[in-house]
């Protein structure tokens, strides 16, 4: 595999870094970039793109010889494996729903996994034969959605979250595998906060969860016993701070988990479960994610997502070096329910995509330092080298504040002002676009579209500061984000400020709308795809968890009607 190294040494568990924190990023200077000559570019065919498939939500058999995952290879989203050395995949069921976060029992004879029914993303917990066969349904709740399932570690129960469609919360529960009864472990009372399973205790009598709001600005660790039910709170604290488990160490006496404590920024700490006290092992102004210990306790892994690129580290504990995997720039993550690390500890499981390439799974082995690809999502045509890279940019938006964007520049277009551009808002607000295979930025690029996706204010990955930047201003402050990419496509030479355009779905969509109806001239087309029109409508007809989170963004619907009407597309869409 071609690999990259990153250079430069920052203070936090020697992570390597290229940039201590989102105030050090260098203002792109537009004219820097260039259009590159390439005489054999081609249209890509859609077809290409969107046959090329996508695989996630990895499990490692307990021999380690095998790893089911899901994969849409057949366009379903549905359960397969592969051998851990590579090769032919299997797959282990057929369905028209969505089936995803397999996880293989402990005795290596079953596959536990989620499905969806008719699209309602409600689902059920199925298993399947590991060697084939005929799945289970072991739930049969058609309006109870039941998600996140791990197995005990000597496999005789199964813990979860529950969320009934007409409540705002989820719970937990434990399903006894032998009777399939399920037992309730938490009942909540507030609205506001779910609860999702993290980890066992190796000895089986504890659920460590995290409960969490629906506005995920707080968060709290907790130890559940399993036979009573009790809760103990492992990160007791005031005010907002969010906090959330990687791992638990072999011996019960360490959880890996991740805080933004520290100025509202993502790092990395090892708590001792019995002093409650925090070892913090980065110290960084991005966004630091814990991943898992090894088997035998000695080693441990996180991943750092540096301005829409991820490095990922596995530190020795002894010494708490950190070494970092050899993957090139992009987004890597490592991958695996309930753990990257292979059941011998020798070999971890990683994802990784970037703008050239589509997500893939690889098995890295720690003792070589070199990684395998075991699957193979891309159809045999779609070179890496006939797709126009994505670069990482920076812009002043109205106000001052730094925003970070991808942009996919053509090939072969001159540098005379008369190109088309179009912006890509993400979904969310509360997402992130990251280094990723966009499937819609390489079909506009390869046919001559200048595209930019910012990272307005309300996005993640930049400290809480910058994600509470725009609550109760949505389609305000993070709108002239979006204006401001489109005049950083103008001020590039390439685009003419008169044929921009801006699509997206979901927030995307709202913010597409948005445009259109507060900065109607800034915009030559749009395309808006299942986005918001009115914040009270859909208040009224969403998830009572979305509803949550909602009045998280905008307030009291009635005590803050005037920012509901104010933040809705419907106030302004007749200037489209």
């Amino acid at each position: 595999m071609k690999v990259l190294r990153i250079a430069s040494l920052v203070a936090g568990c020697g992570v390597l870094l290229a940039v201590r924190s989102p105030d050090e990023r260098a203002i792109t200077d537009p004219k820097s970039i260039v259009s590159k000559s390439a005489p054999g570019a081609q249209v890509l065919p859609i077809d290409d793109l969107f046959y090329t498939r996508s695989v996630g939500g990895p499990s490692w058999s307990p021999d380690g010889k095998e790893i089911a995952f899901t994969t849409n290879l057949t366009g379903r989203l549905n359960l397969w494996k592969v051998s851990a050395q590579s090769g032919w995949p299997i797959q282990l069921s057929e369905s028209d729903d969505r089936e995803l976060n397999a996880h293989w029992s402990p005795d290596g004879k079953w596959v536990l996994y989620q499905q969806d029914h008719g699209g309602r993303e409600i689902y059920d917990l199925n298993v399947v034969p590991a060697g084939g066969g005929e799945a289970v349904n072991l739930t049969r709740t058609p309006e109870v959605s039941e998600t996140g399932a791990q197995w005990s570690p000597d496999g005789s129960m199964i813990a979860f979250s529950s969320k009934p469609k007409s409540s705002p919360v989820a719970d937990l529960a434990v399903l006894e595998w032998k009777t399939r009864a399920v037992r309730p472990l938490t009942h909540e009372k507030d609205p506001t906060q779910s609860w999702f399973v993290a980890a066992w205790s190796q000895d089986g009598k504890y659920v460590f969860a995290v409960r969490t709001d629906a506005g995920s600005t707080n968060s709290d660790v907790y130890r559940i016993e399993c036979s009573s039910g009790r809760a103990e709170n492992l990160t007791a604290h005031q005010g907002h701070v969010r906090y959330s488990l990687g791992a638990v160490s072999p011996d019960g006496a360490t959880a890996l988990i991740g805080s933004d404590e520290k100025g509202g920024f993502d790092n990395v700490a090892l708590l001792d479960i019995a002093t409650k006290k925090l070892s913090w092992v980065t110290n960084l102004q991005w966004e630091a994610r814990p991943g898992d210990f090894s088997p035998d306790g000695t080693r441990f892994t996180y991943e750092v997502n540096e301005d829409g690129r991820t490095s990922l580290f596995v530190v020795d504990r002894a010494s708490m070096r950190a070494e970092p995997l050899d993957f090139p720039a992009g987004v890597s993550s490592f991958e695996g329910n309930p753990s990257a690390f292979s059941p011998s500890g020798d070999r971890l499981l990683v994802s990784h995509q970037d703008s050239q390439r589509p997500p893939d799974l690889w098995v890295y082995g720690l003792q070589k330092h070199s990684a395998q690809q075991i699957t193979f999502s891309a159809i045999a045509d779609l070179n890496p080298e006939v797709l126009p890279a994505a670069h990482l940019v920076h812009y002043r938006s109205f106000d001052g504040k730094i925003i970070s964007a991808f942009l996919w520049m053509p090939f072969n277009l001159k540098r005379d002002g008369s190109n088309a551009g179009v912006v890509l808002p993400h979904g969310g607000p509360t997402g992130q676009t990251v280094d990723t295979f966009n499937r819609t930025a390489a079909a506009l690029a390869s046919r001559g579209y200048v595209c930019i996706a910012p990272n307005p204010r309300g996005s993640t990955g930049y400290g809480m500061a910058f994600q509470n930047a725009n609550h109760q201003d949505l389609g305000g402050g993070d709108l002239q984000d979006e204006v401001y990419a489109a005049k950083f496509l103008s001020a590039t030479g390439y685009v003419d400020a008169k044929r921009i355009g801006i699509t997206g779905g979901s927030y995307g969509g709202y913010m597409t709308l948005m445009a259109i109806g507060k900065t109607p001239d800034v915009w030559a087309a749009a395309v808006e795809e299942y986005g918001i029109i009115n914040w009270l409508t859909m208040l009224q007809h969403e998830d009572p968890r979305l509803q949550e989170y909602e009045k998280s963004m905008l307030g009291d619907p009635v005590k803050d009607r005037k920012i509901y009407d104010q933040d809705s597309p419907i106030t302004f869409i007749r200037n489209a």
